[in-house]
């Protein structure tokens, strides 16, 4: 009965460590892709009458490495058309995930 309870510890603390050392990885490489995004995104050529504009945009990678935009959920229109100009078929240094995966990134313009 012993044995049972330290191999059930044994495989709970593996099980644990993977998932910790997973996100890690995730998180480089969603921020150096937002920071292709931002790169794309931070000179507007607009003045904001308000403090700031928030969208998230839904966004996939094709095969030749280009960002397809499928959503910007917005209440600006100028907005939404804005960052489909600028991000759609835009190419990105990505080489993690494979074509088809749906990806979420909050855009915020501030004044």
């Amino acid at each position: 009965m012993k044995k049972i309870k330290v191999v059930y510890v044994v495989l709970a603390l593996l099980a644990t460590m993977g998932a910790f050392a997973n996100k890690g990885n995730n998180i480089k490489v969603e921020k150096d892709l937002s920071s292709q995004i931002y790169e794309m995104l931070k000179q507007y050529p607009f003045e904001l009458k308000s403090d700031d504009l928030t969208a998230e945009v839904r966004f996939t990678i094709n095969n030749k490495g280009e960002l397809v935009v499928l959503s910007v959920e917005t209440q600006n229109d100028f907005l939404d058309n804005y960052v489909k100009s600028r991000l759609n078929y835009q190419k990105v240094d990505f080489k993690q995930g494979g074509p088809g995966k749906i990806y979420k990134i909050p855009v915020r313009i501030t004044a």
